[in-house]
């Protein structure tokens, strides 16, 4: 045990002594120094530790820097240099280490070095030629632009904010009437020139009396041909006014003319349905949203609704470019006119029904027939997106009959609105018109039509689009509101004229050009209201006369507007 301790002291000592050996000599302390092991803390340093840490380094930078800079560094200085080098210093443990680098590495990285900086440069270069590029070419640009303008470009516009159907006349256009040539005054002017061309040009006087018979002979030939060619402009005249305007211009004869053929159309269709009432009960009542074309409504949708409709006939009246009013109809069979001449379906009816008014105009109705078969695999759902295709882009007015494949789907009237809504997407804006051969949604008025399905929300739906002209026509309740009691007929004397093959709809038996039919069996065809699920020529007599009268009427309309401002 005693030895055991003096074996502790000794080394106790030793440990002593072997700390205070570097007093007597370096070398010894580096040795010793160099084989002794680094204590790490265990703890975290306080303050206190790491603040001593900081001043002896900054001491050291500051002993090294004042060194460094003098050149007259004498054996004493460095022996003190290399004392207070060699002194021991406590060694920063792994956590100070760890805590000095966390405070300055986000300024390092900021730092860009050496290596870095020709390839910043070069970029920074390649920015700026680019952008000199740019401002070139813009500049280029904005001379163009300025040599393109015209001297109307910059003259004044009119106010947009004030609502104006039509353009503003112009002096040029005001009237147009046939050129009259003044013969007599024509003939004086000339007279006038050839003396004073005689007076210049007098020949000697022995030719004179040769020169003057000559120019006598020419004078006669020319008036002759001038008297012939007044002839011929004066005819040409007259027909250009009763054919075209000049420069297709929408002229106040022209437009005299396109109101006598629409009053002629109104009346003859008023005559054929027995009357002006029965004729607005059938063609304008049979609506979602019935027509009104009286001045004492105020029901702002069904304003709306006529404004769109008689704003879309104007604007094509006065639109100079424009040849072709075009109606285009998307649906199925019922628009294909299935199991029927394509000479009488409703779109063919139609163009010889509504297009003299347009004729008169100096334009051409052209109805669009884009109808197809059920088997074809398409419907509603995907056919409204593709109207643009099936049709000109540039129709007017939209035709829908794909009412047959919405009974029964609860998703019909969806694709009613995205027609209407993708139609404001093309050109001209065309109002969304539905042709159903059912009755009217809630308002039952024939037996046999228990499977006209309809939903209520069909009148929700055409008055919250009404200012886009949507609205639908349903033709069995336009034949009902007409007075002809089916009802009656249907029991008591089991007609029902709704059914396959059967002739007359109970005010006609035959379409109008089918009443001079020389063949019977021709004849008798054009009675047919059904050929089964399909109409017949009856029927779609009918629906081209109502679709023709509600936009005879509204030409009228937009006829006396157009006057109004011209």
């Amino acid at each position: 045990q005693n030895s055991h301790e003096n074996g502790g002291s000794r080394s106790a000592l030793h440990s002593v002594h072997t700390v205070e050996e570097p007093s007597r000599s370096e070398s010894a302390h580096i040795n010793t120094t160099q084989h002794q092991p680094t204590e790490i803390p265990a703890t975290m340093p306080d303050a206190s530790a790491l603040e001593e840490f900081g001043l002896e380094v900054e001491h050291e930078n500051h002993a090294l820097v004042t060194n460094s800079g003098s050149s007259a560094s004498t054996k004493t200085n460095n022996h003190q240099f290399a004392s207070f080098s060699n002194r021991k210093q406590p060694t920063p443990s792994k956590e100070q280490r760890s805590l000095l680098a966390s405070t300055n590495v986000k300024y390092r990285k900021l730092r860009i070095n050496a290596a870095q900086r020709p390839g910043v440069l070069k970029w920074s270069f390649l920015v700026i030629i680019i952008a000199a590029i740019i401002v070139f070419f813009n500049i280029e640009q904005e001379e163009m632009i300025d040599e393109s303008i015209t001297p109307e470009d910059t003259e004044a516009k009119p106010d947009l904010n004030k609502f104006h159907l039509l353009r503003p006349k112009t002096k040029a256009h005001e009237n147009v009437a046939p050129i009259v040539v003044d013969d007599t005054k024509e003939e004086e002017d000339r007279a006038n020139n050839n003396e004073e061309s005689l007076e210049q040009t007098q020949p000697a006087e022995d030719n004179e009396d040769n020169d003057i018979d000559n120019h006598e002979t020419e004078e006669k030939s020319e008036g002759i041909a001038t008297e012939e060619a007044t002839e011929v402009e004066d005819t040409v005249t007259d027909e250009t006014l009763e054919q075209t305007a000049p420069d297709g211009l929408f002229t106040l004869d022209r437009l005299k003319a396109t109101r006598e053929a629409a009053k002629n159309l109104v009346s003859m269709l008023e005559q054929y349905y027995n009357g002006v009432e029965q004729s607005k009960n059938m063609m304008l009542e049979s609506w979602l949203v019935p027509w009104n074309f009286d001045q004492q409504t105020n029901d702002t949708d069904k304003i709306a609704m006529k404004d769109k409709i008689v704003d879309t006939m104007a604007r094509a009246l006065v639109t100079n470019d424009q040849k072709e009013f075009i109606i285009g109809t998307i649906g199925s069979s019922v628009a294909a006119g299935h199991d029927n001449c394509n000479f009488d379906s409703y779109e063919r009816q139609m163009e010889r029904t509504f297009g003299p008014v347009w004729e008169a105009a100096g334009m051409k109705l052209v109805c669009q027939n884009a109808g197809e078969g059920g088997g074809c695999g398409d419907d509603f759902a995907n056919q409204v997106f593709c109207i643009k295709q099936n049709v000109s882009p540039n129709i007017d007015i939209a035709h829908y009959t794909w009412t047959y494949f919405e009974v029964g789907n609860e998703h019909a009237l969806e694709a009613r609105e995205t027609l209407v809504r993708w139609a404001q997407m093309l050109p001209r804006q065309p109002p969304v018109h539905v042709f159903n051969t059912f009755e009217l949604p809630g308002k039952p008025y024939m037996p046999a039509d228990t499977d006209a399905g309809g939903s209520m929300m069909e009148y929700d739906l055409a008055r919250y689009y009404a200012k886009y002209g949507y609205n639908a026509f349903y033709m069995r309740s336009g034949y009902a509101k007409g007075g002809y009691d089916y009802t009656t007929a249907f029991k008591e004397h089991e007609v029902n004229h709704f059914v396959g093959g059967h002739v007359g709809d109970g005010y006609h038996n035959v379409t109008r050009y089918g009443e001079n039919e020389e063949d019977p069996n021709r004849k008798a065809s054009l009675g047919v209201v059904m050929r089964n699920w399909h109409p017949g020529p009856l029927a779609f007599q009918f629906v081209a006369d109502t679709f023709s009268y509600l936009y005879a009427k509204s030409m009228l309309e937009a006829l006396d507007r157009i006057e109004a401002e011209i």
